[in-house]
């Protein structure tokens, strides 16, 4: 029997952290630190936005192991603007994620980037007018000029032109027409060339709400004066490709970046699935995530959409809660800076730099 713990003269009776198995943090030593792995373990044995990297890249890695779990990353903000579009490529090609909803925005400039065009760091000597005279889009601290955006426009046309008129257009089918393009023409890599070759489909729920939205417009102004038949866009197709794609799953992972639509809507497929099963449409189990991850800077207090828990996405049925074996990390911090370290670790320790095919 172990020894009974005595109560101090103040009420208060002192554990054994040992005896508690509580888990003891050590300090940093980077002279021990020699790959990114080396370094995320460490820091995951530190406090603060450093533990919660650490402990992101262990969930990371259990999605990633487990044969069973399809991988569903979801991207907002200016992150290919940002320059973390080749990151994106690993996690496709190493066969980390397996499939993405992302804001439109995002793609358009990753398509930027994968035809061998350049963004540029923004020089503060010029101001907000001066740039927009000389054709120059500011996102914060770097530069999407003008005649990027043109190209994009080309390419949207060159795939637009030949679409079949009976077809419907949604976001996946046209962003695997993108990818295929990039594919057959474009020597480097970007997400969408890398998605097409790894069959990997990517979704834009707010699709309008883009550059690619925006020139689709265009092109549909572009066939009414020319008299051709309209394209028609339903947002809906995803819906569907989505939930079937989601339902034929065993179990499910989510590896969230940022917030906003791409998050809710990849996130709502559970609430669909409960509402198919409640409402008698089918007889289908809970279908709830299993895994998360979520890199994200906005706080919870603020009550916005990008800031709300998995904890609270457990109560709308979108999570498996801890209880049941769900397993969740969220890291409070610039993408810029948790995602490379995240995935560095994560690709290291499943062998993919080792690959002959990785480039």
């Amino acid at each position: 029997m172990p020894k009974q713990q005595k109560k101090t003269v103040t009420g208060r009776v002192l554990h054994d952290p040992v005896k508690d198995k509580l888990r003891p943090m050590f300090p940093l030593d980077l002279s021990k630190c020699r790959s990114v792995d080396e370094l995320v373990r460490a820091m995951g044995n530190t406090a603060f936005t450093g533990r919660q990297i650490g402990d992101a890249a262990d969930i990371v890695e259990m999605m990633a192991r487990d044969k069973d779990c399809f991988v569903v990353m979801t991207l907002s903000g200016a992150l290919t603007v940002a320059k973390m579009g080749l990151v994106f490529c690993d996690l496709i090609e190493s066969g980390v994620v397996n499939a993405i909803v992302s804001t439109g925005a995002l793609m358009a400039h990753g398509l930027v980037e994968a035809t061998g065009l350049s963004h540029f760091r923004y020089n503060p000597a010029m101001d907000d007018k001066e740039l927009f005279e000389a054709g120059y889009n500011r996102v914060y601290d770097s530069l999407e000029p003008e005649t990027n955006l043109d190209h994009v426009e080309d390419v949207m046309d060159a795939i637009l032109n030949n679409w079949d008129a009976e077809e419907v257009v949604c976001s996946w089918k046209l962003h695997r027409k993108i990818g295929e393009y990039l594919h057959k023409g474009f020597p480097g890599r970007g997400i969408l060339k890398s998605a097409y070759e790894h069959n990997v489909p990517v979704f834009v729920p707010a699709f309008s709400d883009s550059e690619l939205g925006i020139d689709f417009a265009l092109h549909k102004i572009a066939r009414q004066d020319a008299k051709r038949p309209l394209l028609r866009f339903d947002p809906f197709e995803d819906f569907e490709k989505f939930a079937g794609t989601m339902l034929a799953t065993k179990k499910m992972g989510l590896f969230t970046i940022g917030g906003g639509v791409p998050r809710n809507w990849s996130q709502q497929f559970g609430v669909y699935a409960e509402l198919l099963a409640r409402r008698g449409y089918r007889k289908i189990p809970l279908k709830r995530y299993n895994y998360g991850v979520r890199i994200c800077p906005e706080p919870v207090h603020w009550g916005g959409l990008s800031g709300s828990t998995y904890t609270e996405a457990v109560s709308w049925g979108k999570f498996v809660p801890p209880e049941e074996g769900g397993r969740f990390a969220e890291v409070f911090d610039d993408a810029t800076v948790a995602l490379p370290l995240i995935v560095g670790a994560v690709l290291e320790r499943i062998g993919y730099y080792k690959r002959e095919n990785c480039k």
